[in-house]
């Protein structure tokens, strides 16, 4: 199966349902490898039961489809904060993570997000959207040594 590399359309964003949960957990942990290579095995299989439990509760939770309609990137949004935003590796550079990031902005009040430092690939993209550091964390949410950058726009 080939996967067509096209500049998301904004109107394709979709309220992703409990059925679409273990699609959007195989997209976090392709994500996630593709990006964090700063957690190591053992702290991803940490993560996999919270977050299988997150995507199961968490709501709502908007996507991207393909043609095939399983979501290949989604966010997540409350209070302001974009909690999560994972893009699958097939479609990274196609304008899923813009588009899902202008509609967080625009639709669902979004200001603020936290992302790892050394994610410096989510960093720079969150700076390229307009978001400034506001502040730092030494551990991550869990108390793991994963300093956190907290962003906002301006």
């Amino acid at each position: 199966m080939t996967i067509e590399k096209t500049i998301a359309n904004p109107a394709s964003i979709d309220r992703a349902t409990a059925e679409d949960a273990p699609r959007l957990f195989e997209v976090w942990e392709a994500s996630v490898r593709a990006t964090h290579d700063f957690l190591s095995e053992e702290a991803i299989a940490t993560l996999v039961p919270l977050v299988r439990e997150l995507l199961g509760t968490f709501t709502p939770l908007y996507c991207l489809r393909d043609a095939a309609g399983a979501p290949y990137a989604f966010i997540g949004v409350a209070d302001g904060n974009i909690e999560m935003l994972f893009v699958h590796p097939a479609r990274r550079g196609t304008g899923a993570g813009r588009t899902l990031t202008a509609f967080a902005i625009g639709t669902l009040g979004a200001t603020k997000v936290d992302v790892n430092e050394q994610n410096g690939q989510a960093a720079g993209f969150y700076a390229r959207m307009g978001f400034r550091q506001a502040g730092r964390s030494e551990r991550d949410p869990f108390g793991h040594p994963y300093p956190i950058l907290h962003l906002e726009l301006p």
